[in-house]
């Protein structure tokens, strides 16, 4: 299978390149040297999906068997061959585990971020520890003992219309918190885009930042993350601002998050964070459509393409609900795992879930398939 190199000979330097894994196989063991494996995972893709871009629009769609892949690059103008072997470089890179205090993230498998809020007005679950960090820290060795291997606290709500929060009003709220869980045995992770809440967090124990703004809300933020040692989450959102959801839309919502996050992990290396802590998430439901977010569900292995581990969030968001008869956040478990299961198959490392056990076990039943396939009898 070849290129149509006459239809690219006419595009320039602006032309931009992306690459897709599909042909996923259950069984990889039966097509050597027919197939590679995504990061470090037990997926296996036979091809990849590649599509050409010209001043924001699609110019060129088409599929390359993945035993064809090397002698297939070269067919590509000189100002794509780079890109198309970084990224493919990307789409097989081992990830490195995360040592996060007693718990280490290895991404061999995809792990359940548990979802510990303490908001008066969260869209979930606003409200149900407010005030009470026993409660909270209960309800978070629960998460632990289900199997999430990360509980997100967070003390701000970022839903759509949310009043944003004094920074120290958010340390009363999870400081104690973590406090309580630093040794529940999962990771524990600051859900907060403000540099002042993060510090705090880190000297109660947290182990991980979760940044909505991706590290662009605080201008202390980057160095704080830094300094500390800690992974981070960037997410794509279309505002740093007050609101996050505020922006005036998209050209292409999958490609144009994708350049964003890559660009996002390009200046925060730059200022001298280590690439291996970071890990990317699209923001499903921030300032996106349900259109938009659809797009980003089906197309998840696309941004395993800018070389980091995944985070999807997709749990009991509006778009469940636009999607099952406006199905209320509390009837929203069926579509919240089915999503989370949609994003595993994809190869997301970790999806963040207000509802762990259900979850943990979803994945649990997808990860005996895999094993089944992979040690298949040849």
């Amino acid at each position: 299978m070849t290129i149509e190199l006459d239809r690219l000979d006419g595009y320039g330097a602006s032309a931009k390149l992306y690459l897709k894994p599909v042909g996923f196989l259950d069984s990889p063991q039966y097509f050597d040297d027919k197939n590679t494996k995504l990061n470090n995972s037990l997926i296996w893709f036979s091809q990849i999906e590649y599509s050409i871009f010209e001043e924001g629009k699609p110019v060129l769609r088409g599929l390359i068997p993945v035993e064809n892949w090397s002698a297939t690059v070269q067919q590509l103008p000189e100002h794509l061959q780079k890109r198309a072997s970084g990224l493919f470089a990307n789409l097989s890179r081992t990830h490195t585990p995360l040592k996060c205090g007693e718990r280490v993230l290895r991404f061999d498998q995809p792990h359940v971020m548990g979802i510990l809020n303490m908001t008066p007005d969260s869209f979930s679950d606003g409200g149900k520890h407010e005030g009470d960090p026993q409660l909270a820290a209960d309800a978070g060795f629960a998460m632990a003992t289900s199997g999430a291997s990360i509980i997100d606290i967070g003390g701000e709500s970022t839903r759509p219309g949310a009043e944003t929060v004094w920074e120290g009003d958010e340390i009363k709220r999870v400081v104690p918190v973590i406090e309580k869980l630093v040794h529940c045995g999962a990771a524990l992770s600051i859900d907060t885009r403000k540099a002042a809440v993060m510090e705090a967090a880190i000297a109660a124990g947290a182990h991980l930042i979760n940044d909505v703004s991706a590290l662009l809300h605080d201008k202390r933020s980057l160095e704080v993350a830094g300094v500390s040692g800690r992974p981070v989450v960037l997410m794509h959102a279309p505002s740093s601002g007050k609101n996050p959801h505020e922006g005036n839309g998209y050209g292409d919502v999958v490609t144009d998050t994708f350049d964003w996050l890559e660009q996002r992990i390009a200046d925060v290396v730059d200022a001298g964070f280590e690439r291996d802590k970071i890990i990317v998430d699209p923001g499903l439901g921030f300032g996106k459509s349900l259109a938009d977010n659809l797009a980003l569900m089906n197309n998840i292995t696309m941004f395993h393409a800018l070389g980091q581990p995944l985070l999807i969030g997709a749990s009991r968001k509006r778009m469940i609900g636009a999607l099952s008869k406006e199905a209320p956040v509390d009837q929203r478990l069926g579509g919240s795992i089915a999503f989370a299961h949609h994003a595993v198959q994809q190869g997301a490392q970790i999806v963040r879930v207000h509802d762990v056990p259900e979850t943990v076990q979803a994945v649990q039943v997808w990860r005996g398939m895999r094993d089944a396939g992979v040690t298949a009898r040849v």
